[in-house]
């Protein structure tokens, strides 16, 4: 299991980190590249042809302002992409987010939220996951660890609230 985390530059590295973390916990191996639609699109060319034959399974594609990026690694391979629109604009990733979701039809790239990182680990683990039955155990075991985490919160809360009064 491989997947790629690509982004326009190496300033997107602080919130693209969790994702790596995220892919890593549920033991998928990373490949992370810093390329740019606009600056290095040889570069960009030359990962999303040879992806496939490269082994990676899906592309998790960070970029902010125009986020061409993950709409031409989408047009150069048929693996599934996933956008992560970066914040890095007076919009507030706005800019970013309303690129990625307005993909020309038949080229759709997958968007996750305005730095949502994790979020598209896990969308790409869940991809997989449908090729691997362990790493879908692995996200079953995941929901149910959270699920018993936010019961712990409310248990927590509900003692602050006794204690409160």
């Amino acid at each position: 299991m491989k997947v790629a985390v690509i982004m326009g530059s190496d300033s997107d590295w602080p919130i693209l980190e969790s994702a790596e973390k995220t892919l890593n916990e549920f033991e998928i191996e990373v490949e992370v590249i810093v390329a740019s639609a606009h600056r290095t699109p040889e570069k960009v060319h030359d990962f999303a042809a040879s992806a496939k034959d490269r082994g990676i399974e899906v592309i998790i594609a960070a970029a902010g302002a125009a986020a061409h990026l993950g709409g031409v690694i989408a047009a150069f391979t048929t693996l599934p992409v996933i956008g992560i629109p970066i914040n890095a604009t007076p919009l507030n990733g706005m800019d970013a987010l309303l690129s990625f979701v307005q993909m020309p039809s038949g080229i759709p790239v997958a968007t996750m939220a305005i730095n949502g990182a994790k979020n598209a680990a896990i969308f790409a683990a869940e991809i997989l996951a449908l090729k691997y039955p362990k790493l879908a155990d692995k996200l079953a075991e995941e929901r149910v660890k959270m699920q018993k985490e936010v019961e712990k919160k409310e248990e927590k809360l509900a003692k602050l609230r006794a204690d409160g009064k």
